[in-house]
């Protein structure tokens, strides 16, 4: 494991520090030294936990007001970083040309567009993880072509086809905090043996139950078992052993699909039309006409080892095939491996995948993530819950009922969860596991779509969304069922409709999506208002999408950051000692329709340029961002 050449002053027990402690620890299992998942495992595994249930981990910082400016707000005592904007190399590339005149070759060695899930994974430092030195892997969710080339959308060709692939992905970089006193910042180390970027164009292995279905194979692969690509990259999760699972979500706005499209395409949102984009016309594999099995291949959660740049990215079909929004990892009591994940649109489900193997800390995950048990949520109006299995043979998932076998489950998952009834939510996107008690939160992002209403789900016209949360029956995450209530209720204490009031204790905000806890506990939760949206209507009061902190226990929450105009607050994760907090802004500027005009590139926002002199300008561009406390101490206390 590559040493930290900075010390580390972290003083707190934290989960990877108390599993250096033993002494016994192979060099497999010091590989969970680089999770960085906080202690939300811990509750599985026995050990002394730094969060209890009941505790209150505190927030002092004073809450921002609402804002409408064009830059990155803090409290007062924090200051912000740029970090790694698109276009900026991962290694020793050029670098980002504000006309957006960088080649597809150059773009394939940059920072995608659109930073979305992200995580810090430390290095190792006399047994313990760095909190000033780590790989950082970044989501890169989807293009603006707008913006992605100098005339956007004219003349189309295959050097943009390529471009604009190249900007989907993954990077994973190297970081580093150098330097003292005001000079103290963070910096991407170039070059760097672990950077990587990972495309729409990257080799990857398929595994589980479907690798190799019919369904599954193209005229470029028969056995239907490796495909080229990852793309729509939206939240993610970390594994115990050490790896990255990105999550593919809007996938078929990349493809073309038919005129009279199929049940199962029309259910994933493939029309003719698509969603503009114009891949199929220099590859075919996104035509449906040309390639009727390509569209299967996305959807999946893949799995990314980010200390080693030769491994191949494993797309796992055991998780079933949705619009994934991110997949959240945890411990069962037995020590299995259990998975949460929602699929981002109006009326769809939560999962949850329970491996078939306990976690062995001692290798690798192996079939932990290819073999075991999909299951959908259905919540009682009683508060109470339960997870329905997806699995032939099981529930009416029969072959007299339209499934010939567990791999045609998992490429139609969603239909399956409709033939179980499953419950229908609000747009179900992150998850996180609360560090102490292992409850489970959910950001139901809105839903105006809605006019039947349920106990999840309780509001016609859902149009600022809620939180949900449930504790699994005994606290065992394999639990078949769980007891739910509601956390929060988005909305403006101040609309005229009481029903759009919300209720939350403290600063209002609408559209929760990406959601994380910190190692006290706190939960910090990033909005995505659309751009049609913000501003007007509904949310004329709400301001640009915003970062929060919520005291879970006794419901209070405070604006901690304001992104600039356009934008949405994604991606939020720290170093193991909490004093360094990554977010990313993603698509500043963003226009109603999402699309920009390459002859007004400005017309919706300047940042980063605007706020970093540093940075080159000429278009808005997606970043990531690092916030600190000046006097060096926790963020968010």
């Amino acid at each position: 494991m590559p040493d930290d050449p900075i010390s580390n002053d972290s003083t707190n027990p934290h989960f990877e520090q108390l599993l250096v402690a033993s002494s016994t620890l192979s060099a497999r299992r010091r590989r969970l030294l680089q999770l960085g998942l906080g202690s939300a495992a811990l509750p599985f595994l026995g050990l002394p936990l730094r969060v209890a249930a009941s505790a209150q981990p505190g927030m002092r910082f004073q809450p921002l007001a609402a804002s409408s400016e064009d830059r990155v707000r803090v409290p007062e005592g924090y200051r912000v970083q740029m970090l790694y904007a698109w276009g900026d190399p991962v290694s020793d590339a050029p670098g980002f040309r504000g006309d957006a005149g960088n080649s597809a070759a150059e773009q394939a060695e940059q920072a995608g567009m659109h930073h979305d899930g992200m995580h810090f994974f430390p290095f190792v430092r006399h047994g313990q993880p760095s909190s000033t030195h780590g790989l950082l892997c970044v989501n890169h969710e989807y293009t603006d072509e707008g913006l992605l080339h100098p005339d956007g959308m004219a003349d189309w060709s295959h050097a943009k086809t390529l471009k604009s692939q190249h900007a989907h992905g993954v990077s994973v970089i190297e970081v580093e905090l150098a330097g003292s006193g005001r000079d103290l910042a963070w910096r991407v180390l170039r070059p760097s043996a672990y950077a990587r970027r990972i495309t729409a164009r990257t080799p990857m292995r398929i595994d589980g139950p479907a690798a190799g279905a019919a369904a599954m194979r193209t005229r470029d692969d028969r056995r239907g078992n490796v495909v080229f690509g990852t793309l729509a990259n939206c939240a993610m999760g970390v594994t115990p052993w050490g790896t990255y699972l990105s999550c593919e979500e809007h996938f078929n706005a990349c493809f073309k699909g038919l005129d009279q499209p199929t049940a199962a395409q029309k259910r994933y949102g493939l029309r003719e039309r698509g969603a503009g984009m114009r891949w199929h016309e220099h590859d075919r594999r996104f035509d449906v006409a040309s390639e009727p099995n390509e569209a299967n291949r996305f959807g999946w959660v893949v799995e990314i080892d980010p200390w080693n740049p030769a491994s191949v990215p494993v797309k796992h079909t055991a998780l079933g095939r949705f619009k994934h929004e991110g997949a959240m990892l945890t411990l069962a009591g037995d020590g299995r491996v259990v998975v949460y994940m929602g699929d981002d649109e109006a009326f769809e489900y939560l999962y949850k995948y329970v491996s078939r193997d306990r976690f062995d800390a001692s290798r690798a995950g192996g079939s932990l993530l290819a073999i075991g048990t999909l299951h959908v949520a259905r919540f009682g109006a009683d508060g109470r819950g339960h997870w329905i299995a997806l699995q032939h043979g099981q529930n009416g998932l029969t072959e007299a009922n339209g499934f010939a076998d567990q791999a045609d489950i998992l490429i139609r998952t969603r239909q399956a969860a409709d033939l179980v009834g499953a419950t229908k939510m609000d747009r179900p996107e992150w998850l996180a596991v609360h560090p102490g008690s292992g409850e489970v939160y959910c950001s139901l992002t809105n839903n105006r779509q809605r006019v039947d209403v349920d106990a999840a789900n309780p509001r016609r016209g859902n149009v600022f969304g809620h939180i949900i949360r449930w504790r699994e029956e005994g606290g065992d995450a394999a639990a078949g069922s769980f007891g739910w209530d509601i956390f929060v209720l988005g909305g403006d204490p101040q609309h005229a409709d009481p029903e759009k009031r919300g209720n939350s204790r403290g600063d209002a905000f609408g559209s929760p999506d990406g959601l994380w806890f910190d190692r006290d506990g706190r939960l910090w939760i990033a909005t995505d208002v659309s751009g049609s949206a913000m501003h007007r209507g509904d949310y004329a009061r709400l301001g640009n999408n915003q970062l929060l902190v919520a005291d879970v226990v006794s419901g209070e929450v405070r604006r901690f950051l304001t992104g600039p105009r356009g934008c949405e607050i994604a991606g939020p994760t720290a170093t193991p000692d909490g004093r360094n907090l990554f977010i990313n802004v993603q698509h500043p500027g963003e226009l109603p329709g999402g699309r920009s005009d390459p002859t007004r590139p400005l017309a919706g926002s300047g940042w980063p340029a605007s706020q970093f002199a540093n940075v080159t300008g000429g278009r808005p561009r997606s970043a990531t961002i690092v916030v600190r406390r000046d006097d060096g101490g926790m963020v968010g206390v």
